[in-house]
């Protein structure tokens, strides 16, 4: 046998993963639990959607966000399209900087998802600022920090599935 098919490794397809997280997702963001911890819940599903984009770029791209951005404003029932444009902006500007950038370690992965998390909460203040809506940053830094806290996890759990 030559060498080469010995050290062959066949990749699958991550389909059935990215559905399968996509589904552990939203139902982790639905989950009933206590109102003392539920400022605490993480946003998953902009890590996940964050964690396809950076690692399956030829599965994932600005559409992928758009709809996991609409799925998630009809799973917490926020104003429609508000997290599609927040995710769609963010693939965008993550797509478009690394784009040179093809060997991602865990530790830029970590400090993109930071800056993902951040600007996705400072996206929401501003457009729900400019709507009239009431939006108290102070309610809004738990998330956050958990989000923050969470990613090496979500990372961990998907990371087989990356090219």
């Amino acid at each position: 046998m030559p060498i080469a098919k010995l050290n062959y490794e066949k990749r699958k397809d991550p389909l059935w993963m990215i559905i399968i997280s996509i589904v552990i997702g939203s139902i982790l963001m639905v989950y009933p639990i206590a109102y003392e911890a539920s400022g605490w819940r993480p946003s998953l599903m902009l890590m996940i959607m964050l964690f396809w984009i950076l690692y399956q770029p030829v599965w994932c791209g600005v559409w992928f966000a758009f709809g996991m951005g609409l799925f998630v404003d009809l799973l917490l029932d926020a104003p429609f399209g508000l997290n599609a444009l927040s995710f769609v902006f963010i693939a965008f500007a993550t797509r478009y900087f690394i784009r040179e950038r093809r060997i991602l370690t865990f530790g830029n992965s970590w400090v993109i998802a930071v800056i993902a998390i951040v600007t996705h909460i400072i996206f929401l203040w501003i457009s729900q600022t400019i709507a009239g809506t009431h939006f108290s940053i102070a309610r809004h830094w738990q998330p956050v920090l958990t989000s923050i806290v969470t990613w090496p996890l979500v990372y961990y759990c998907l990371h087989k599935w990356r090219i």
